[in-house]
């Protein structure tokens, strides 16, 4: 705090200002329209952000470097790929010399493709007609590292069937099944997830009831 005005709350507002404006752009309420990053992450967390959204609490900078690169004038544009009744959406970062690029941030670098962001990049493959992409993680330092990926088909089944079951759970109002993973305890879900409520009553033991636990106490 210096003066008046508290300046961390400032910086932190005008980080979920940046990172609103650098999402990726569709329709939630339109189920005929699925977004690769939907289906590539948790479908939990996918149908919530659709029906009973919480504004993710972004921390840094460093969250938003994919999308700082799709919107400067190289960028790549989002694109259309037609499943018959569904339209999946996809976008890579950038497009150079048919080289589909996908960023992402890291505190520290993985030894292979994270599953999601492989998935993400091979989706955006088919998406924009292309035989090869990168995946880039840039850490806190401001260092690199990059993975080579091909287009590959099974892998983008695989994309298709989780936008047929992400559409049904929408469809039917009903919440996916719990697919944990490291991500969830940062997830603004969570709670949602894994905390129970407690009971409402005494759990009665025996037919016992509170005579019982006082028991134990003595």
């Amino acid at each position: 705090m210096m003066g008046d005005r508290d300046y961390r709350k400032v910086i932190k507002n005008s980080i979920q200002s940046v990172g609103r404006e650098l999402d990726y752009k569709f329709a939630k309420d339109d189920i005929t329209k699925i977004h690769t990053s939907e289906v590539t992450g948790c479908l939990r967390r996918a149908f919530y952000d659709r029906t009973d959204e919480i504004e993710v609490d972004r921390t840094s900078f460093s969250d938003l470097v994919g999308g700082m690169f799709r919107k400067l004038e190289f960028g790549a544009q989002p694109t259309d790929f037609s499943l018959e009744d569904i339209s999946l959406k996809v976008q890579a970062d950038l497009i150079a010399d048919d080289l589909v690029m996908i960023f992402r941030s890291v505190g520290e670098f993985p030894e292979g493709p994270i599953a999601k962001d492989l998935l993400y990049i091979n989706a955006c493959l088919w998406g924009y007609d292309k035989m090869d992409g990168v995946l880039i993680y840039i850490d806190g330092k401001g260092d690199e590292i990059s993975f080579s990926v091909t287009k590959n088909k099974k892998m983008f089944e695989e994309t298709i069937r989780r936008v047929r079951v992400l559409q049904n759970y929408l469809n039917e109002k009903k919440t996916p099944t719990l697919e944990p993973s490291s991500e969830c305890t940062n997830c603004q879900y969570f709670e949602r997830c894994y905390t129970k409520k407690k009971a409402g009553k005494t759990i009665n033991f025996f037919g016992a009831g509170n005579d019982f636990l006082n028991s134990m106490k003595s």
